[in-house]
């Protein structure tokens, strides 16, 4: 059965949808498992090095290799090492020396690292090969573009919320070693619907070589920078920090903890999706350009020092976390559904792997980053509300970074016009 290019896109991100629960809900798990067994924050922000460290390495050679030996290869080997990873952390046992445990941990969130940013790169791929390229002067095909990237970045982020939501229910209803195998024999039944995906989708005509892994773009360098501050500038606090200030100072169990983390992802991405309508409430009828992540850029810069500020004048803390975050989550959705779709526009569809590969390199590492220095802020502060203001205040100075990085980025018809 020959499949049609939106059949072969829905399959692929049928099973990305799959995977983000799955992946939603490991992150909640191993925070709350290893916070109640006494792990320090800048312990548990160790678990998660190499699942970033990793991401790092397969953005940049999982694009090779999907446009090498096509996208199929990627997804099935991302959904696979997903797979491994989950079962590999069922022995996991309470009473296992601290050392062993972390670097236990750490091995298999190594392959889930791997696994995750393969299975992002094919599907956002994917996107690029579904839109047909017009040169009809209406800017028909980028509007396009920038709807089915809203599309499948806002519903994957939607889905991760539900993980996380999914991970403190399976958490407290089966403990920690029953909830990733459970999430293990499901993600094999998504796994069967690729198999019957066709090999050559993403796969370049001419073969490329390992001096292509770098990009030779000045647009998609300078973006990939942008990327690496914003998305440091989200992970350093809401990776580590947030979820165990919530369980510190509010007292809340990792089920709360799940449904609220999981509510606000959700309607992230919900904004993600819708990314193209808003505008066009605004009166925004074009695709975006570069004004649109600088301005973006510029507004979500405040919001993080100002949640700080109003932990520091203990004014309200729960009102400041509930109503500061839906705030940033807004904004932040907004730049980041620009961004997803500016790394498609400023690439042609021969090269759009390597591309979203090296773009998703500069996320990993950006998230890797944030990651590590939100166990380490909170750890330093002391306090938990010390701590969450320490990641909050890096986190603007982080956008502030980005910020500066995108005022230099080209317009996409300059982009696509240069040699």
């Amino acid at each position: 059965m020959k499949l049609s290019n939106i059949q072969q896109y829905s399959v692929v991100t049928a099973n990305y949808w799959a995977f983000t629960l799955t992946d939603g809900a490991l992150r909640l798990l191993v925070v709350g498992h290893f916070h109640e067994l006494g792990y320090t924050t800048l312990q548990i922000a160790l678990l998660f090095l190499f699942y970033e460290f990793f991401g790092i390495i397969t953005n940049l050679y999982g694009g090779w290799i999907g446009a090498r030996y096509g996208l199929r290869l990627t997804l099935w080997i991302g959904t696979i090492l997903q797979i491994i990873a989950l079962f590999m952390l069922i022995p996991v046992k309470e009473d296992w020396p601290v050392i062993f445990s972390v670097v236990y941990v750490m091995v298999a969130q190594a392959v889930s690292g791997i696994a995750k940013d393969l299975n992002k790169m094919s599907a956002k791929s994917a996107v690029k090969t579904v839109v047909p390229e017009t040169n009809d002067g209406n800017d028909t095909g980028q509007k396009q573009l920038f709807k089915w990237v809203a599309i499948l970045t806002g519903s994957k982020n939607a889905l991760k919320g539900v993980g996380f939501f999914l991970g403190g229910l399976l958490y407290k209803l089966f403990g920690f070693n029953n909830a990733v195998g459970i999430m293990g024999f499901g993600l094999c039944l998504a796994f069967l619907l690729t198999l019957i995906l066709p090999g050559e989708i993403g796969k370049m005509k001419t073969k490329p070589a390992l001096n292509d892994l770098f990009s030779k773009s000045n647009a998609i360098n300078i973006l990939s920078a942008a990327r690496f501050f914003l998305f440091g500038a989200r992970d350093v606090w809401f990776v580590v920090a947030l979820p165990v200030f919530l369980d510190i100072a509010f007292g809340w169990d990792y089920m709360e903890i799940g449904l609220f983390l999981g509510a606000w992802v959700i309607g992230y991405g919900i904004v993600q999706a819708s990314a193209p309508a808003i505008r066009k409430i605004w009166g925004q009828k074009e695709s975006p350009d570069r004004k649109a992540i600088q301005f973006w850029s510029a507004v979500l810069m405040v919001i993080p020092s100002l949640i700080g500020v109003a932990l520091w004048r203990e004014s309200s803390p729960s009102i400041a976390i509930i109503l500061g975050l839906t705030i940033f989550g807004f904004v932040f959705a907004m730049n980041s559904s620009t961004h997803s779709y500016m790394i498609l526009a400023y690439s042609d569809n021969k090269k759009v792997s390597l591309n979203v590969g090296f773009y998703y390199m500069a996320n990993a590492a950006g998230r890797l980053v944030g990651t590590l220095l939100s166990g380490l802020l909170f750890m330093i502060g002391r306090n938990p509300s010390i701590g969450l203001q320490y990641c909050l205040y890096f986190s603007s100075l982080l956008i502030l970074l980005s910020w500066i990085s995108s005022l230099k980025l080209p317009s996409i018809k300059q982009s696509l016009s240069s040699p």
